[in-house]
């Protein structure tokens, strides 16, 4: 869904990022908290307060989100998902989860481990909020403050990921249901992203209509964006699986290109422009001496050297040992072929076998086999 982020650390393996909306988020929540909900609560407190309090509370939700993704993590990786990364946005969390769960009962319990966290949370804050209610000193005001914003958002966190509306948390605990019941991921996965895009339009729609009444223009903005997302993750979702569907049983090997051009090590990088790229229109080329295979020579690595030096630099320099080299075998499925193109941002990924490159699969090698499978769908 999100690609890209800041990385921040790690968290059971995970690794955690920043999308850059997530500043933008962070900065209006923590205006809002400092210049309208405390001044509003506590009137009393300097500005400095006002401040920090907006910026702990604004930490503490967004780490309240990162609690509810690691939930939904962890029972992932219980059930041999592997999570590639969780990245916070400026509409919460989203956990990169490689592949869908294997059972309805899976799914049910991955999807409904964020919300039930999230809710557990919102109790928390709560009962500390009741705990520190009716003390009158500045620090136990500060407390029950945080607290029960916390409390507030937390609960309505967890309320609103169980709108069944895919690819929300109760949406995906619909889906599991109808799965269940259906007994047929694909036609479960139709109606639930359908009813998410109903709820999408709904957001919309009553966005609008708040935006024209003139009195809730923010919160109007703010449905409208919902609702957009919603539908568009939705209709996503549903096209995803599709894709993945249509891959499924179709391996590397049927689409590879096996008449891979190679190249020496000891040639110059201008050599292989010009004799090469601009000859045959490739851009990936595996290096090979001696029958083996020592790497591979690819337009990225072209363009990491100047020009001046291209007459002077050898391939062997600059291009990628094959040991670095993402690759995958000839067996491997479509669907994991996609992802490492995917994931890693490339154009083409070699075909491994024994340490030699036995063929090349093209982002457009891919794109070609999706449409002529999609076109004898049709028929």
């Amino acid at each position: 869904m999100l690609r890209g982020g800041i990385p921040i650390g790690k968290l059971f393996g995970i690794s955690l990022k920043l999308h850059w909306s997530w500043f933008l988020i962070f900065g209006l929540i923590t205006w809002a908290l400092t210049v309208v909900y405390f001044p509003t609560t506590y009137p009393n407190w300097s500005l400095a307060l006002k401040v920090v309090a907006g910026l702990l509370t604004s930490l503490l939700f967004f780490a309240s989100v990162l609690i509810h993704e690691i939930c939904h993590s962890l029972v992932a990786i219980h059930q041999g998902l592997e999570i590639e990364s969780i990245t916070l946005f400026f509409l919460g969390g989203v956990s990169q989860i490689s592949g869908e769960p294997k059972s309805a009962g899976d799914e049910f319990r991955m999807a409904g481990a964020g919300p039930f966290s999230s809710l557990i949370l919102g109790g928390i804050f709560l009962i500390i909020f009741f705990a520190l209610r009716g003390t009158d000193t500045v620090p136990a005001q500060f407390g029950t403050a945080v607290a029960y914003y916390l409390g507030f958002i937390n609960i309505l966190l967890g309320i609103f990921n169980l709108i069944p509306g895919f690819p929300l948390d109760g949406g995906r605990v619909f889906r599991s249901i109808v799965w269940w019941r259906t007994k047929n991921m694909q036609s479960a996965t139709r109606i639930a992203s359908t009813v998410g895009r109903v709820f999408g339009f709904l957001f919309i729609l009553a966005g609008i209509y708040l935006i024209f009444t003139g009195t809730y223009f923010l919160d109007g903005i703010w449905l409208i964006l919902i609702g957009w997302f919603l539908e568009s993750a939705a209709a996503g979702s549903y096209r995803q699986l599709i894709l993945q569907d249509m891959l499924k049983g179709h391996t590397a090997s049927e689409i590879m290109s096996q008449d891979c051009m190679t190249v020496s090590p000891d040639l110059t990088v201008e050599a292989v422009v010009n004799e090469n790229i601009m000859t045959s229109g490739r851009r990936c080329f595996p290096v090979v001496e001696n029958d083996r295979t020592e790497g591979l020579m690819t337009l990225h690595n072209v363009r990491a050297v100047p020009r001046e030096a291209w007459s002077t630099t050898r391939v062997k320099e600059v291009m990628t040992p094959l040991g670095k080299v993402k690759a995958v075998s000839p067996d491997e499925d479509l669907n994991t072929v996609m992802q490492v193109l995917v994931q890693n941002d490339i154009n083409q990924v070699p075909v491994v076998f024994e340490d030699k490159v036995v063929g090349i699969v093209a982002r457009d090698n891919l794109m070609n086999f999706i449409n002529v499978r999609s076109e004898l769908q049709k028929r």
